[in-house]
């Protein structure tokens, strides 16, 4: 084990949220300024070059920077699988290669963005499956420093699944509604032919439900005397809060791009969140020495450990018998 490379994990693990967090925002900035077909083609910004000219303007600069921007998030996902590596954490390795692996995937799926010319569906599926990477981060950050707790009652663990599953529909929909108005990423690009009003109003009743589970939960987690689970209830209820009152005055207000813009990070923030919420409610027992989230279920004592106890009454038994 390496004692410097597991100082630095949780740094790491953080810094891997962060960033792919922001490429979500600056992803966002591109098809706000209409810079999605900046740089044409892929994996070349144009068909003779990588780098964009001056031809192209300030839509190619900003959408060759989001691109860049790509190599920073893989470069900190790299560091992160190496400490994870060096510290012997087996757990932290597979969760840093999965999200280690799944950015260049993320990558392939941009380029076919581009190469469909913005076609709504891929674009959504290349936003989703940003919302996946961060739900994976969140799951390594909790594994490396989450607190230790029992799990939840079984009604709380089922609501807390059911706000999860609400929550990515909530994602899903928002990006058919983004799909069918404007601020398509570029003047070519086609829409989903679906009527935006409607499907605003089919998401808005998703979110709806999901805040009237969050509700619930908020309650059972007081109940119950789930801490942990209560935190990350709240703070699930605090971005659904925030994203509810962004969305009504965007709708309102004919969609401007910097309240878009703050919209879409209240959506990576809500992954960040269901995913917490979920994991809240499961049991997480302590690390053991040299071996974090170690081997054994919660609550149970590991097979090494029963014969030294038992072993220790004996003996007490004996002594009180003389």
């Amino acid at each position: 084990m390496d004692n410097a490379a597991k100082r630095l994990l949780v740094p790491l693990a953080i810094a891997n949220l962060v960033v792919n967090i922001g490429i979500v925002v600056t992803g966002g900035a591109v098809r706000l300024t209409g810079s999605g077909l900046g740089c044409p083609t892929w994996p070349r910004c144009t068909d003779e070059s990588y780098v964009p000219h001056g031809e192209l303007g300030m839509h190619g600069a900003i959408e060759f920077g989001n691109r860049l921007l790509t190599f920073a998030v893989a470069a900190v996902a790299l560091l992160t699988f190496l400490a994870a590596w060096r510290s012997g954490d087996r757990r932290a390795r597979l969760l840093a290669l999965l999200v280690g692996l799944y950015i260049p995937a993320q990558a392939v799926i941009g380029g076919i963005t581009v190469l469909t010319d913005l076609n709504p569906w891929v674009v959504s599926l290349h936003f989703l499956s940003s919302m996946v990477i961060i739900g994976l981060c969140v799951v390594l950050l909790d594994h490396l420093r989450g607190p230790v707790r029992t799990a939840a009652a079984p009604r709380a663990r089922q609501l807390a699944w059911g706000a999860f599953a609400l929550g990515w529909v909530v994602l899903y929909l928002g990006t058919v509604v983004t799909g069918s108005g404007p601020h398509s990423g570029d003047l070519d690009s086609r829409r989903t032919g679906l009527d935006p009003q409607v499907m605003s109003h089919v998401h808005a009743w998703v979110v709806y439900a999901l805040v009237a589970v969050t509700l619930a939960l908020v309650v059972v987690a007081v109940r119950g005397g789930h801490r942990h689970l209560l935190h990350a209830t709240l703070a699930l209820l605090a971005v659904e809060v925030a994203q509810g009152v962004i969305g009504f005055v965007q709708y309102f207000n004919d969609l401007p791009e910097w309240l878009v813009l703050l919209h879409m990070l209240g959506a990576a923030l809500t992954a960040a969140v269901i995913a917490w919420v979920v994991l809240a409610a499961r049991a997480r027992r302590p690390s053991r020495a040299g071996r974090p989230g170690g081997a054994g279920r919660p609550g149970r004592l590991s097979g090494a450990a029963q014969p030294q106890i038992s072993a220790s009454t004996a003996t007490a038994t004996n002594s009180s018998e003389r």
